[in-house]
């Protein structure tokens, strides 16, 4: 589900995109859906456990120069990536 879910640094809204559960390609394919009409500068949560997760999102934030701010691990596996669209 994509919704306002946080608030950063900024006291901006950070929206999050999960993705727990399903495998390679849908995580990402589902980021790209997510994000299409989300304006530059917005900060997304993206959650995912697919190993291939990381990744398949370094290779898609290289490629439209989004950039990964940071990622945490969360409970069961799950890695929580805060990403910055370009």
């Amino acid at each position: 589900m994509c919704g306002l879910t946080d608030q950063s640094e900024a006291n901006e809204e950070v929206h999050q995109i999960d993705a727990v559960g399903l495998v390679c390609p849908l995580p990402i394919l589902r980021f790209k859906k997510r994000i299409r009409d989300l304006p530059s500068g917005t900060h997304v949560d993206f959650l995912a456990d697919d190993p291939s997760g990381r990744r398949d999102l370094q290779v898609f934030c290289e490629l439209t120069g989004h950039r990964i701010e940071w990622i945490r691990e969360e409970e069961a596996g799950v890695l929580r990536y805060r990403v910055h669209l370009a």
